[in-house]
């Protein structure tokens, strides 16, 4: 919520909505973080860290994001936000980001002290994050960002591509000759989500390289072949197979952002500048505050 308080304190005025959500990062900020690591679970009774399980899939993945546009959206004078976020890139790139034998990056969970092999498509979304993060790091870093945020998304792309719908799976693995396949049953469905398509938008404005765009029409052509039904567009419960079978659902999230983001992909460079706007995490724009 920071994003949304920080912008309703800008609009009516009143500070108390940006102190909220401040002191929420002032107490995560403070906290000891193992590794320099952010688990996803914190006791509410005790303000200790849960389960040390970390992961920027389900459960951590906004809060990485909204760490680097609260420094963005504020004009690049949120200085905290700015060390928090790259403070805890460094750490995922040191501890969790993993390179396979058949050469493709992916950032992999961390259960307790063990790396475990997968990525949610849910924390696909990191690739054009990493990618937006290089253009405030420092110079020495930039390129590295800019290029793990490319390898990550050529690792998504890569689960799509080894689909027969080429659409990519909710969750994929790296195990033995494996690697960014979906193993498990409940693993195998796509419900449109956006996060590959939103790294496919965020690296072509940074880089201007094509793939980005045409790997961005394969999947309008594979969600319009697979997905689409009389009454609009539904997930399907397996991409591995060629027959498909929906599962009659049409999440919003299709609406607000897959489609948003599609629709990014393919306009002019300048319609909703990533130096203007921001999208929070339901693709919502933000403007950036100018001095």
């Amino acid at each position: 919520m920071h994003l949304e308080f920080a912008y309703l304190s800008e609009i009516t005025g009143d500070p108390k909505y940006l102190q909220k959500v401040q002191k929420v990062r002032e107490v995560l900020n403070n906290m000891n973080k193992p590794d320099g690591l952010y688990p996803n679970y914190i006791n509410p009774k005790t303000g200790r860290w849960g389960q040390n399980h970390v992961s920027i899939g389900a459960l951590g993945d906004s809060f990485y994001e909204y760490l680097l546009k609260s420094y963005i959206m504020s004009g690049q004078k949120d200085e905290i936000a700015k060390k928090m976020y790259y403070d805890a890139v460094e750490a995922i790139s040191r501890r969790l980001v993993q390179k396979t034998p058949g050469g493709l990056t992916y950032i992999g969970d961390l259960r307790s002290s063990r790396i475990e092999k997968k990525m949610d498509h849910l924390g696909c979304f990191s690739g054009g994050m990493l990618g937006l993060g290089s253009k405030y790091a420092s110079p020495n870093l930039q390129e590295k960002y800019l290029e793990l945020g490319g390898e990550i998304t050529k690792t998504c792309h890569t689960a799509y591509d080894k689909t027969a719908t080429k659409l990519g799976p909710e969750a994929f693995r790296f195990e033995g000759k494996s690697e960014a396949v979906a193993m498990r049953q409940n693993e195998k469905y796509y419900i449109l989500r956006p996060e590959v398509i939103e790294s496919y938008f965020v690296m072509w404005r940074l880089t201007k390289d094509t793939k980005y765009r045409d790997w961005g029409w394969e999947a309008v052509e594979a969600i319009n072949k697979h997905c689409r039904v009389p009454d609009g567009f539904s997930g399907i419960r397996d991409v591995y197979a060629s027959k498909v079978s929906h599962d009659d659902v049409q999440q919003s999230f299709f609406l607000a952002e897959t489609l948003k983001y599609l629709y990014l992909l393919f306009s002019d460079n300048d319609f909703m500048s990533l130096d203007d706007w921001v999208l929070n995490t339901e693709a919502h724009p933000l403007p950036v505050k100018k001095s």
